[in-house]
């Protein structure tokens, strides 16, 4: 049967959308098997969608929305700019700093990209930036909107593997911060080298207390939820029904960016993107009951033979494999397909599965800047209208910072189980 798991690949390659491709594959393998479990297929189908954490990815995403359009970014900016924006590669840094603090409140990537790239990639260039060091931060920058909490990407993965979708937020801090270090350090370079530098003179102690005081608002968020979920004050799914009343108070009350008429279509975007995925976690989950109806994980685990048994080289040659379908599976999907299939041999080789879930996450959201996917970059090129090879000088020394980081935390698990097992 694992020939059905290389035809799910080959429906990939030839474009099938994966919902679709999963679903298929699933279906065609249960009458190979026994047709009479095809009555199956709706139960599993609904069993996958019956769970209460789920209900935490459509309100993640409806706050994202409102945060998005409701002055959020333009705030994080403006203090970003405060802390570095004199520095050599100021605005650089300021791209990667907003980064973070916006992947604080919205969880995803494109948002990110979208929100930050279409206000710094203009100021950069204003400033004398080459486009194509502009485009391509924005871009890397982005990725770590799935890493730190709260993540829609961890989410899911919890969901499939059985995982504390609170566990999993707290384990992503360490790396999504690791990856702004490091992007910022390489901004810095760049500035340097080429003499990119704002004329702004440094600002002073209390311009920084007046700007942290116009961004405190959205910068709070965070720290309730986290603060909420590590307290016992409420679930990691209902600290997404937190977000949505904040962000809605936030946008509407006190920042004033947003009105009733915006609550359509912020509500239609929303549910189109909940549907997509929700479509795609069905489907999953008749693959995932296949998959174990078959034991096809054991047949895997058995043609691994001893490399099942080594941590090192298991999460090696994981991270090649995640690395290769990250540059053409979207990131959702991507966890989808994989974290069944892994979940096993991670288990067999004694690996802590929310350990592998942050290096899973990570992996899979380098593969949103790596070619020929690579959906944010394609959302810079077009906000920079630059093509996407001509990012490429720039890109690649920024690809190559974050696979370093992925080594790093997948071969030193405290950077990421440390905060865990602190907080409990």
């Amino acid at each position: 049967m694992i020939w059905l798991v290389v035809l799910l690949f080959v429906l990939i390659i030839l474009r099938v959308p994966i919902a679709f491709g999963l679903g298929f594959v699933s279906i065609i393998g249960i009458m190979l098997t026994d047709p009479g479990l095809l009555i199956n297929v709706p139960r599993k189908v609904f069993s996958g969608l019956d769970n209460f954490t789920l209900v935490a990815v459509p309100l993640f995403i409806l706050a994202g929305e409102i945060m998005t359009k409701g002055g959020i970014s333009k705030r994080l900016i403006d203090f970003s700019k405060t802390i570095v924006g004199p520095l050599p590669g100021g605005l650089a840094m300021v791209v990667v700093l907003a980064s973070v603090f916006f992947s604080a409140l919205t969880g995803t990537a494109i948002a990110a990209a979208a929100a930050i790239g279409g206000m710094m990639i203009p100021a950069m260039n204003r400033e004398g930036y080459d486009v194509r060091f502009s485009a391509s931060l924005v871009a890397t920058a982005a990725t770590i909107g799935p890493i730190i909490p709260p993540s829609i990407v961890l989410i899911l993965f919890g969901v499939i593997a059985s995982v504390s979708i609170g566990d999993l937020f707290i384990a992503g801090v360490i790396p999504g911060l690791l990856m702004g270090i490091g992007l910022m350090g390489y901004s810095y370079y760049v500035g340097k080298k080429n003499n990119y530098r704002s004329s702004d003179r440094r600002a002073t102690f209390k311009e920084i207390v007046i700007g942290a005081k116009d961004a405190i608002l959205a910068l709070i968020m965070p720290v309730i939820i986290i603060g909420g979920i590590v307290s016992g004050i409420f679930t990691a799914t209902e600290s997404g029904v937190i977000a949505v009343v904040y962000a809605l108070i936030i946008g509407m009350f006190v920042y004033r960016e947003i009105s009733i008429k915006d609550l359509w279509p912020i509500m239609l975007s929303t549910a189109k993107t909940t549907a997509a995925i929700v479509f795609l976690i069905g489907t999953a989950s008749l693959f995932i009951w296949f998959l174990s109806y078959n034991q096809i994980p054991n047949q895997l685990i058995d043609m691994m033979g001893s490399i099942s048994d080594d941590p090192i080289l298991l999460l090696l040659i994981i991270n090649i494999i995640l690395l290769i379908a990250g540059t053409f599976i979207d990131t959702i999907s991507a966890v989808s397909i994989f974290t069944p299939l892994f979940l096993p041999l991670i288990l067999a080789a004694g690996i802590d599965p929310v350990h592998f879930g942050v290096v899973m996450a990570v992996n899979l959201t380098i593969g949103m800047v790596t070619p020929p996917l690579g959906v944010c970059l394609f959302v810079t090129s077009s906000i920079a209208k630059i093509k996407v090879p001509k990012m490429f000088n720039y890109l690649f020394p920024q690809i190559i910072i974050l696979i370093i980081i992925l080594l790093l935390i997948t071969y030193i698990p405290k950077l990421v189980l440390f905060p865990v097992g602190f907080l409990e």
